[in-house]
């Protein structure tokens, strides 16, 4: 029998028993976001690998890494915590059909954020096929009917044209006084705002 933590770190080993019915239960009682083609779920420690080989690659560099192994578990675990004591987090975005993790969409507020975010992260082998959008839209969505946000940004490398699109394509707007350590906000505008017309 091949033991699923053999190539693991003992902080990333799945769990077992009584804790997996435990980590089960809590994972089914996280909200599911249907999307034509995908499921936004609550992430388990079988999605870390994905998450991890994103964010430690070149491909770290548009979210303050790339990251060590290690950077990228503290990351994982405040983003999946943040369900617990927020009500919202990070969501794992998977292919209703073969179950393929495609990427990851945050709902959050993290440390030294002034604002909460919408993030998105997807596998390069995901990348221009829309799922991003789908996601994103579901989760921006989300945060306004659901969750009762008050703002909402994503802040951005200015280097990262795809995801810059995306923001754009999502109705966000470039709002250079959000900028935050670097990098470029953009703004959500809620629903039920006014139309500010531009001068």
């Amino acid at each position: 029998m091949i033991d699923p933590n053999a190539n693991r770190l003992p902080w990333e080993a799945l769990p077992q028993q009584q804790a997996a019915v435990a980590v089960e239960r809590i994972g089914q009682a996280l909200p599911r976001i249907f999307t034509d083609r995908t499921v936004m779920r609550g992430p388990y420690m079988e999605d870390f690998d994905v998450f991890a080989d994103m964010v430690i690659s070149d491909r770290g560099r548009y979210i303050a890494g790339p990251l060590t192994r290690e950077g990228a578990w503290d990351d994982f675990i405040q983003l999946t915590a943040s369900w617990i004591l927020r009500g919202c987090g990070l969501w794992t975005v998977e292919d209703q059909e073969d179950k393929t993790v495609l990427g990851f969409v945050l709902l959050g507020h993290e440390t030294g954020d002034p604002e909460p975010e919408l993030g998105f992260l997807f596998t390069e082998e995901a990348e221009g096929k829309g799922y991003a959008f789908e996601a994103a839209e579901k989760a921006r969505n989300n945060a306004w009917n659901a969750l009762s946000f008050d703002t909402l940004v994503s802040y951005i490398d200015p280097d990262n044209e795809r995801a810059i699109k995306l923001a754009l394509r999502l109705g966000a707007e470039r709002d250079p006084a959000g900028d935050h350590e670097g990098t470029h906000c953009y703004r959500y505008p809620r629903p039920d705002a006014p139309k500010v017309p531009h001068i």
